[in-house]
């Protein structure tokens, strides 16, 4: 803490400051925060599950030691990694550049797809159908690009510039490594571009991408080829595997239509690049050093990390990404307590009786609308830690010796298992996210809420803190993804989390009217040079900060220490409530991924999370006794109150 600092001029560095000062960002990070400790810690934690899983020479065939810890193994091999150069995508590359016509160039991206070689043109996963949320449905998506937003192709600030080169010089030398002309490679790269700025233009900005029915567009296959006549959707959802499914789902069908004509109007020859550029870019992380390099130093002009991340790392978090679920039950055998996960879910209890009774005091909703927010909250289904299910990935052959065929049979292994759940019912028991994982989300089309057992840590959660530490933590996370459920995006499912509506129309009207006032909040933060927080983009997330924070404090409230002035260190309860919430999100970030960040992340900023939500609570300026002209400070009247 900086105590040199007024509590109500800067809470943030009141709370932070010297933290600030003496924990900058590591090289091999992009942003350093309580976040990145504690995945800090798990990696390495993994890492050591991985080191001695990969000694055991004796584990049983088949074992989960035998599985992760070849695949580690593998990835750790750099010797044969180097010695193999680019020759295990050379089959790809070939393949790719001998499309003969539009058709071929279809089916060769499908084909891609299928074995874990990319996923050019569009999107494509298979999900719930948010109208009728019993059955999975195969749903189409705007793609086709490799920079993290379209507005990277499509401005042309400075900054914009400078990526822009970035992206080209990435393509260009990975053409050269295996064995392009440099001139041709160059040439390449803007072909690249130009197939790509033309998908960017196609594709709806992301804030209008978190509008749930502007992004549900249903067609029957016939129909929606009706939309493509250059694509014949049936034949080519048969090539990605997708048979005997009569309807699908379409996030922005222009992108598509346009699609259809970019694929008409370019020449043959280009598309044959782009292909293989898909190949190139989905491969480069996992070939020979001078490709990995590469795709480093194209990382380092779009976020500024300062040297890369180190191979035990990256593998690490390769292997959790590929069989997370094989990983995770060895994490969870050496690093959750079944008394971490005892003590969690009698705080998400707390947090849901809580949450009730806010919503049975707001004053701004009718009787008829509460009842059906209640019923929607009483449905939420949490899941603490881990599955209770776990997945085998039966089938997935791993080697010790072929780190690049096991990174594509688990590629393709996840295609298949995807497209497998079709005419099959929902599987409720399914998570989207791994054990170690730092994070927590709510799914809307599920109704429920996530930890992972990796976020179940202090600074989030120490089952031996104090109830103001751990409900300012991991409590106000608790409350943060049930107000998810309630923001402008998850408001709009109901209890069996169908897309539809169950507001009375003046209500909708109200709510709206304040979330409003929370956008205009968050747009007047300035994060760098002249960048803002775009209130927009990151409402769901703000409202979910304000909702949650609100109902942590109410649910702290209710506990010994809640009611207690007993000081610890000096503070009071309350104090510590808060000061613990804003420690939560402390960090420093490089001013590339802040720049990237404002674009692509729905979230604020770590600061503004920070300020955002105890503005609008008087219990924040009672504790620290914050006045008029302090610098944070909010008349009354001003302060908004949601959830």
């Amino acid at each position: 803490m900086d105590l040199s600092v007024k509590p109500g001029d800067d809470f943030y560095r009141y709370a932070n400051g010297i933290w600030l000062k003496t924990n900058p960002v590591p090289a091999k990070e992009t942003r350093w925060g309580s976040f990145n400790e504690l995945r800090d810690f798990n990696i390495n934690a993994v890492r050591t599950i991985l080191n001695e899983s990969a000694s055991q020479k004796n584990a049983p065939k088949g074992s989960l030691e035998q599985r992760v810890g070849d695949f580690y193994a593998a990835g750790m091999d750099s010797a044969t990694i180097e010695k193999l150069g680019y020759k295990p995508i050379k089959a790809d590359l070939k393949r790719a550049g001998s499309v003969k016509n539009m058709n071929d160039v279809l089916n060769e991206a499908a084909y891609m797809r299928t074995v874990g070689a990319g996923s050019p043109l569009f999107g494509f996963y298979v999900g719930q159908d948010r109208k009728d949320v019993e059955t999975m449905v195969p749903q189409f998506s705007q793609g086709g690009t490799t920079l993290p937003d379209r507005d990277y192709y499509l401005k042309d600030d400075a900054r914009s510039q400078k990526i822009q080169q970035a992206f080209k010089t990435y393509v260009t030398t990975l053409f050269k490594l295996t064995g392009v002309p440099e001139a041709t490679a160059a040439k390449n790269a803007e072909t690249v571009f130009n197939i790509e700025k033309a998908l960017a233009t196609a594709q709806m900005p992301r804030v209008e991408m978190r509008d749930p029915h502007k992004t549900y567009n249903k067609f029957s296959v016939a129909a929606f080829t009706k939309t493509t006549p250059a694509i014949d959707w049936k034949p080519l959802m048969a090539k990605m595997q997708v048979t005997g499914q009569d309807t699908v789902l379409v996030n922005n069908p222009k992108f598509f239509t346009e699609l259809n004509s970019l694929l008409t109007n370019t020449p043959v020859a280009d598309w044959q690049t782009y292909l293989q550029w898909n190949v190139l870019k989905s491969a480069a992380p996992y070939l020979s050093a001078p490709f990995v390099d590469a795709n480093f130093a194209y990382t380092q002009a779009l976020t500024g990390q300062k040297v890369p991340t180190p191979r035990w790392q990256r593998m690490s978090s390769l292997t959790d990404g590929a069989i997370g679920e094989l990983l995770g039950q060895i994490y969870v055998q050496k690093h959750f307590k079944p008394e971490a996960k005892a003590r969690m879910e009698e705080m998400i209890a707390n947090l849901i009786k809580t949450y009730e009774i806010r919503i049975n005091n707001l004053d701004w909703m009718s009787a008829e609308t509460k009842e059906k927010a209640l019923a929607k909250l009483h449905a939420f289904r949490p899941k603490v830690g881990y599955p209770e299910k776990w997945n085998t990935y039966e089938g997935l052959e791993i080697k010790r010796n072929t780190f690049f065929q096991n990174v594509r049979n688990a590629n393709k292994w996840a295609y298949s298992d995807m497209v497998g759940q079709l005419g099959k019912p929902v599987d409720r028991t399914k998570w989207g996210m791994t054990t170690p994982t730092v994070n927590a989300y709510y799914s809307p089309v599920m109704n429920e809420i996530v930890f992972p057992a990796g976020i179940l840590q202090f600074p989030f959660f120490d089952p031996n803190a104090d109830d103001a530490v751990n409900y300012g933590g991991i409590g106000a996370v608790i409350g943060h993804e049930i107000s998810h459920g309630f923001d402008d995006s998850g408001s709009q499912y109901d209890k069996d989390g169908t897309l539809r509506n169950w507001w009375t129309p003046e209500d909708l009207a109200r709510f709206k009217a304040k979330a409003k006032t929370l956008q205009e909040q968050y747009d007047a933060y300035t994060v760098l040079d002249t960048i803002h927080v775009n209130g927009k983009l990151t409402l769901g997330e703000n409202i979910g900060d304000l909702g949650g924070l609100n109902a942590a404090y109410e649910a702290f409230k209710m506990t010994k220490q809640g009611q207690s002035n007993e000081k610890i260190d000096g503070f009071t309860p309350d104090q510590r409530f808060f000061l613990s919430w804003a420690q939560v999100w402390r960090g420093n970030i490089l001013p590339e991924t802040a720049a990237q960040y404002i674009l692509t992340d729905p979230h604020s900023p770590g600061e503004y999370r920070t300020i955002g939500a105890p503005v609008n609570m008087d219990a924040w300026y009672q504790a620290f006794d914050v006045q008029p002209g302090d610098k944070l400070y909010k008349k009354p009247e001003d302060r908004i109150r949601l959830w």
